[in-house]
């Protein structure tokens, strides 16, 4: 697939700004606080409907605008594609494909693919455990689009059951015992519970069982097969049992096994938002004990992994977002990533410099300069 150009009109910090893609590396050179990782901020969400940098639309659009928009031409194997995303500072955004705007949000996913890799991918490491889950949601929902669609009912379950809890704990409610009708709403939630969670805790676990072999390729090869990378799923809910029934009748037994210290906190202490991904380097987690090199090796390979795995899904190379991340990798990791991507994968590159790039990449790639939300296209 290969993005072919970009509108952003009232978005952050760019007014209104039309870029036309002209080689499959485009680099984007500026000071901080320009406006470059914006832009890669406007594809993340075309391809994911998230950002990982913000929760609120109001947030995205233009400070005193009403409401901004990403508009995007995409050229896949099937045809051309006009993309547009509608952001609005108070009210819903609405999403649109070749000027048609789409009922469900759900449609729009799927459509355009991207993987980013930035400075903050480091707490995938050593961040807490809803970094790792939030990561692997993301990725699913670009190879498994309706598992959005899946993830948003289990945490509306999981919303709903913990305001249960929480009012019951209030009033002091015995929510376990007797004949309350507490109880009866309870037990709805927890059949609910079970139902939605299985299903995310199953994606999940088949989605990491496909990309954890990819990622230990890597990390063998940037390492010099000097270290062993495992990157294993652990479950709030024991996955052992061999369906779907199964598993949600595990899930039903732990709920009651919990039912008292969830009582005691008011809270859901059952289910795939307390997941873990566990990442270890010769069987030590990382996390705790791997070195700064070790981690960005780790991080490095899940990202080159996660390239792999959706070009695998979709038939397609994915785009890859690089926001400023050749500053946190030593010359060796920027050889090993920059050969892995040639010219196979459409590639966008913040930096605030150009001597990390060799003279062969700055002369096949299209250099952009970036200054307060205006993009200079003036050949460097």
């Amino acid at each position: 697939m290969y993005l072919k150009a970009i509108h952003l009109r009232q978005f952050r910090n760019y007014r209104e700004q039309q870029i036309d893609f002209s080689a499959p590396k485009t680099i984007l050179v500026g000071n901080n606080a320009q406006g470059k990782s914006n832009l890669l901020e406007a594809v993340e969400l075309l391809a994911t409907l998230k950002s990982h940098r913000a929760t609120r639309d109001r947030d995205l659009v233009l400070a005193g605008e009403s409401a901004g928009q990403i508009a995007a031409t995409l050229e896949r194997a099937y045809g051309t594609t006009d993309l547009t995303l509608t952001l609005r500072s108070q009210g819903r955004r609405t999403v649109a494909l070749n000027g048609e705007t789409l009922r469900r949000q759900i449609d729009f996913l799927g459509v355009l693919n991207a993987v980013e890799f930035s400075s903050l991918d480091l707490e995938l490491v050593r961040g807490a455990p809803e970094r790792r889950r939030a990561w692997l949601d993301s990725l699913l929902i670009q190879v498994e689009p309706i598992y959005a669609h899946i993830l948003q009912q289990y945490n509306q379950v999981l919303r709903q059951r913990n305001a249960l809890l929480k009012a019951a704990k209030n009033q002091n409610v015995e929510t376990y015992h007797g004949t309350s009708p507490e109880e009866s709403q309870l037990a709805l939630w927890d059949a609910q519970l079970a139902t939605t969670g299985t299903r995310v805790t199953r994606r999940r676990a088949r989605i990491l069982q496909r990309l954890a072999p990819l990622a230990q390729a890597w990390h063998a090869s940037i390492s010099g097969q000097t270290e062993a990378l495992e990157v294993k799923y652990a479950p709030n809910v024991s996955l052992d049992r061999d369906d779907t029934e199964k598993v949600q009748q595990a899930f039903l037994e732990k709920i009651q096994q919990r039912r008292v210290p969830e009582q005691h906190h008011g809270t859901t202490l059952v289910g795939p938002h307390r997941d873990e991904v566990e990442l270890t380097i010769d069987r030590t987690p990382a996390k705790a004990y791997g070195s700064q090199g070790q981690q960005r090796t780790l991080v490095l390979a899940l990202k080159l992994a996660e390239l792999k795995l959706i070009e695998e899904v979709v038939g397609e190379p994915p785009l890859l977002l690089l926001d400023d991340v050749l500053a946190e990798l030593d010359p060796w990791r920027q050889n090993q990533l920059l050969d892995a991507i040639q010219d196979r994968f459409q590639t966008l590159i913040t930096t605030t410099h150009l001597g990390a790039f060799e003279p062969e990449w700055l002369k096949s790639s299209q250099i952009l300069a970036v200054k307060a939300g205006q993009i200079d296209f003036t050949e460097f």
